[in-house]
């Protein structure tokens, strides 16, 4: 499997919901971050970007069932996590949520290096 370009800009977006949340974990807050809901919210932002810009940007294509699974299962992680903002509970479910990222991530470039993928022509 090679990395597309797409491939790499949409690690950068993943790498940059980490990098805050590594310095939110350490310091409690980040420039511009300052609880739970907001880096929640900066990782649902940056990690919808990288979902879109992996998946061909909008290109109608379908997620495997992996994938529609872990996207929803951050969904909720997001939702929980803002509408606990404020509690001990918040901050478990912003580790889920990004661990969440990762996955559907992860899920996204493994699908597309399977066998069904490869577009290459063998003689």
């Amino acid at each position: 499997m090679t990395l597309r370009a797409r491939d790499v800009v949409a690690m950068l977006l993943v790498v940059a919901v980490l990098v805050p949340y590594v310095g939110y974990l350490m310091n409690g807050q980040m420039p511009l971050i300052e609880d739970s809901s907001a880096m929640a919210s900066t990782g649902l932002v940056l990690g919808g970007l990288a979902f879109w810009v992996i998946r061909g940007g909008g290109r109608p294509t379908r997620p495997g069932r992996a994938e529609a699974g872990s996207a929803a299962l951050a969904i909720v992680l997001y939702i929980l996590a803002i509408a606990l903002s404020g509690t001990a509970a918040a901050e478990l479910l912003l580790a889920a949520f990004v661990c969440s990222l990762l996955l559907v991530f992860a899920l996204d470039l493994l699908d597309r290096g399977g066998p069904h993928h490869d577009t290459t022509l063998h003689r």
